[in-house]
C-alpha cells in the first residue's frame, strides 16, 4: 500500500474486513476517476481470488465471456466453456471458490468492479448475484465479496437501499470522496510535483480533488502550463472528458447535463421548484430522483437556507470541473498555448474564481470550523439571502450557528493578495449584517468572519467589523 495517499479511513475499514469472523459484502461507490479500483486493489491485492471488471454497454454474452476467461486468469479449470447465464456464472465461481478454500487458509477476496455495467438490461443479473449471496456466498465464513461502480445513484438505489433480496445485506459501504485540499498537497508531494497552497488551490478549483486528474499533472509545470496543456490543448486530455463522464454515468445523460448546466448559470442556487419551472419538468418525484442521483454522485450539492426546511434546499453545482467546464471550454472561444494567461485577465475569469473558491470552502467546513476553534462546540451550516427583493446583495454563502450563543457570518473572498476591506465593502458588510439581525430576530451575538486566500488588512475597517479570519492555509 506504499503508492496509496490518504484513505485512512477507509483503509481501516477494509483492513477490519480480514478479522471478520463472518462472510462480508462491501459497497463501495464514487464519481468515475476518484480512485476506487486502486483503493481496492492495493488494499486486498494479496487476497484476491477472482475479479471481474463490468464492460460498459457490453452485452450478456460479452459480459459472460469476460466472466469466464477472468476464472481461468485466477486458476479455475471450470470456465473452458462460459456460462449460459449468470446463475450458471456464479455457481461457477462457488466452485472455485470452494477448490481455493481447500488450500487457501484465510479470508478470500472477490471484487465485482463497475457492477452496474454487468447489470445489462434484461439480463437477470442482479437478481442471480442476490441468489447466489443470500443461498450460498454470506454462508462463507473466508469470503469478502466487494462490488463496485462508478454510477453512485445506481449503487445507492438498487444495492445499498435494496428491497429485494439484498434488503440489510450490506456489511459495509464507502462513499469515496474527491481529495480534500490537505489529500490533493500529499498526493502531488507523492509524485515530486511540489506547489504552494495558492497554485493547489487554483488547480483544486479547475480540476477539484480527482485523482485521476491530478495524476495527469506534471512536475515543474506552472498552474496556466497544466490547464492549457490539459483543457484548452486540442488534443488535451480533458478536452472530452465532460461528455464521457455523464454518458458513462447515466442512462438519459442529457436531462442531466440540463440541470448541470442551468445550475451553472446562478452562483446563488436553484430551489427544486424554480428547477422544474427552469426546464419545464415536473416537480414530483421524477425530478426528486435525478436530483438525489446527481448529488449521490458528487456533481451536485444541496444548501440549506437560514431556518427553512429541507424542502427548500438550494442546489449548486458541487463538480469543479464540470463547473470549469462550462464556464471556459464549453464554448471553445480559447485554444491553445497560453489560453488560460488571457482568461486569467478578464473579468470571467474573476467571476468564476470566486464562486470556485466559495465552492471549495464549504468542502472544507470542518477545516474552518477548526480555524476557529469550534471542534467542541455544536454547529449548524447554513445560508441566508434577504427577503427584501430591494436589498441588493444582502446574502450570506456561509452562516455558522453556533452552540454559545453566537452566529458567524462568513464572508468568502478569493484574491491573489491580502485583502482590503474598502468603504464600499465596509458599508456593504455593515448592511448585511443589520438587514440578518432584523429579519432572523436573532438574540445571539452576529460576528463577521473572513475566509480569504492570504489573509486581510487590519486596517480601520476590519477592526471595527471582523471578528476573525481564516486564510487559505488552514484548508490544508
Amino acid at each position: 500500500m506504499n503508492n496509496l495517499v490518504g484513505r485512512e479511513k477507509e483503509i481501516d475499514i477494509l483492513q477490519a474486513l480480514f478479522e471478520s469472523k463472518e462472510a462480508e459484502l462491501v459497497a463501495i461507490y464514487g464519481r468515475r476517476r476518484i480512485g476506487k479500483t486502486f483503493l481496492i486493489r492495493e488494499v486486498m491485492n494479496k487476497a484476491m481470488t477472482f475479479e471481474i471488471v463490468g464492460e460498459h454497454k457490453g452485452a450478456l454474452k460479452t459480459q459472460l465471456t469476460n466472466f469466464s476467461r477472468a476464472l481461468i486468469q485466477y486458476g479455475s479449470s471450470m470456465a473452458i466453456t462460459p456460462p449460459n447465464s449468470w446463475s450458471d456464472a456464479f455457481f461457477q465461481l462457488s466452485k472455485h471458490l470452494e477448490f481455493k478454500a481447500r488450500t487457501h487458509n484465510g479470508k478470500q477476496v472477490v471484487f465485482l468492479d463497475e457492477f452496474p455495467w454487468l447489470n445489462t438490461p434484461r439480463s437477470g443479473f442482479l437478481s442471480a448475484f442476490d441468489h447466489w449471496w443470500n443461498s450460498w456466498g454470506n454462508k462463507q465464513d473466508y469470503l469478502i465479496v466487494v462490488i463496485c461502480g462508478s454510477a453512485a445513484a445506481w449503487m445507492i438505489r438498487n444495492i445499498v437501499y435494496n428491497r429485494g433480496g439484498l434488503h440489510n445485506r450490506i456489511t459495509q459501504r464507502i462513499n469515496l470522496k474527491p481529495f480534500t485540499l490537505g489529500e490533493t498537497e500529499d498526493f502531488l508531494r507523492s509524485r515530486n510535483i511540489k506547489l504552494g497552497h495558492f497554485q493547489m488551490a487554483q488547480i483544486y478549483m479547475a480540476l477539484g480533488g480527482i485523482a485521476a486528474y491530478l495524476k495527469l499533472l506534471k512536475r515543474g509545470e506552472s498552474v496556466a502550463q497544466a490547464i492549457d496543456r490539459l483543457c484548452f490543448d486540442p488534443d488535451g486530455p480533458l478536452i472530452d472528458e465532460f461528455q464521457s463522464l455523464y454518458q458513462s454515468l447515466f442512462e438519459d445523460s442529457g436531462k442531466y447535463i440540463r440541470v448541470i448546466k442551468l445550475l451553472a448559470k446562478n452562483t446563488n442556487g436553484f430551489s427544486r421548484s424554480e428547477i422544474a419551472k427552469s426546464l419545464d419538468m415536473s416537480s414530483g418525484g421524477g425530478l426528486s430522483v435525478l436530483l438525489d442521483e446527481l448529488e449521490a454522485s458528487g456533481f451536485i450539492a444541496s444548501y440549506r437556507p437560514y431556518h427553512l426546511k429541507k424542502a427548500n434546499n438550494l442546489y449548486k453545482v458541487g463538480d469543479e470541473f464540470s463547473l470549469f467546464y462550462l464556464k471556459f471550454m464549453e464554448n471553445k472561444k480559447h485554444s491553445g498555448m497560453e489560453s488560460w494567461h488571457k482568461i486569467a485577465a478578464t473579468a470571467s475569469w474573476k467571476s468564476w474564481s470566486g464562486l470556485a473558491f466559495e465552492r471549495v470552502c464549504l468542502k472544507h467546513l470542518h477545516k474552518i470550523k477548526e480555524a476557529l476553534g469550534l471542534r467542541a462546540i455544536q454547529t449548524n451550516s447554513s445560508s441566508w439571502k434577504s427577503g427584501n427583493k430591494e436589498a441588493e446583495g444582502a446574502q450570506i454563502d456561509l452562516l455558522i450557528e453556533r452552540g454559545d450563543f453566537v452566529i458567524n457570518l462568513c464572508e468568502i473572498k478569493f484574491s491573489e493578495s491580502v485583502f482590503t476591506i474598502d468603504k464600499k465593502y465596509a458599508n456593504e458588510l455593515r448592511n448585511k449584517r443589520a438587514r440578518f439581525i432584523e429579519e432572523s430576530k436573532t438574540r445571539k451575538s452576529v460576528m463577521i468572519v473572513m475566509i480569504t486566500s492570504f489573509g486581510v488588512n487590519h486596517n480601520e475597517n476590519y477592526l471595527e467589523l471582523i471578528q476573525n479570519e481564516v486564510k487559505l492555509e488552514d484548508l490544508f
